[in-house]
């Protein structure tokens, strides 16, 4: 009897707890800016969950309790790592694309966020509320997670706790365990820093039916190696970056002028793109062809789009990453 009692509640727990995980996902994604450290983290939140679901007597919500947990493991997490930033919260573009490129491979740098992980990946993102679906999908966008980096951990679990996630200020004390008046004057504080570092919303352009034309040319130019055309997508004042090199330059020439002297390719053919999303944006994995003629794994794009064009480009040279978006090591054409 007790272990069919057990074994109850233990698949109760998995039938409520299930549709909770890709906004975990997402909310460990914002606090750590690493999917993997995400991933880990969820996991983590779901094992002590599940440990102490007995024990769970339903003063709060479960979706409060779960929350709860995760914001403390990140929280815990954040006491050993160091922010992750991108090359542009580092310094200034550089006014010699080029020259040599400064890398960094010992920085923990910001990760993007494959988009079918936390329930984006679809058309209408997993909801019919076409609302949910934009706010999901700024929540998570790279330039703003790049700002939350720069927040004190218990600034930003209270900004995205009360911002993000619509938790009352007296949910969020239960779950930092704190006073109301505290909470409070975090999330003053949290507003203030990031609206001076955070991408201006009303900025952010609506879907665009032209945009898929923009990312056909995108594509275009860098599988035709054709560097004047993929200049001419860029913005006057884009910004372009490569993790983990610390270099980075703004505005189209310069961006063209960088390609031109540090991308391997050298022909038309020697990269293959493969379209992707992350973090809300179009993405695309990128292949570079190897002298046996195979297409490997080389870095992953998350592009903005502006109504001017590309405004923004960051490049992932970490192939680890392709497993994670599900996306092949290798590419074999003819």
């Amino acid at each position: 009897m007790v272990e069919h009692v057990t074994g109850t509640r233990n698949q109760d727990f998995e039938r409520l707890a299930a549709p909770y995980r890709g906004e975990l996902y997402a909310h460990c994604y914002r606090m750590l800016g690493s999917a993997h450290d995400a991933e880990d983290l969820v996991q983590e939140t779901y094992l002590r969950a599940w440990k102490g679901y007995d024990r769970f007597e339903g003063r709060s919500s479960l979706r409060t309790w779960l929350h709860r947990i995760a914001t403390t493991a990140c929280l815990t997490a954040l006491d050993r790592r160091s922010r992750r930033p991108l090359p542009t919260g580092l310094g200034g573009p550089t006014d010699s694309p080029e020259g040599a490129l400064a890398e960094r491979p010992e920085l923990p740098w910001l990760e993007p966020l494959p988009d079918t992980l936390v329930g984006l990946g679809g058309s209408d993102g997993g909801t019919n509320d076409p609302g949910a679906v934009v706010t999901a999908r700024e929540s998570v966008r790279l330039a703003l997670v790049a700002a939350l980096q720069y927040l004190q951990p218990r600034q930003r679990a209270v900004l995205l706790l009360r911002d993000v996630l619509r938790f009352s200020a007296a949910e969020t004390a239960r779950i930092l365990d704190t006073s109301v008046p505290a909470v409070n004057s975090l999330l003053q504080r949290a507003r203030a820093q990031l609206g001076r570092a955070a991408p201006d919303r009303e900025s952010l352009p609506e879907p665009r039916s032209d945009q898929r034309e923009i990312l056909d040319r995108y594509v275009a130019a860098f599988e035709s190696y054709d560097i004047g055309a993929l200049t001419e997508l860029f913005t006057a004042e884009a910004a372009f970056e490569m993790p983990p090199f610390a270099t980075w330059v703004r505005g189209a020439e310069h961006i063209g002028r960088l390609v031109a002297a540090h991308c391997p390719a050298g022909a038309p053919g020697d990269l293959a793109m493969v379209p992707t999303s992350a973090n809300g944006q179009p993405a695309f994995g990128m292949y570079l062809r190897a002298a046996d003629g195979t297409h490997r794994a080389f870095g992953i794009h998350v592009l903005d789009l502006s109504h001017g064009g590309v405004s923004r480009c960051s490049v992932f040279f970490d192939t680890a990453l392709f497993r994670l978006f599900a996306l092949p090591e290798a590419l074999t054409r003819p």
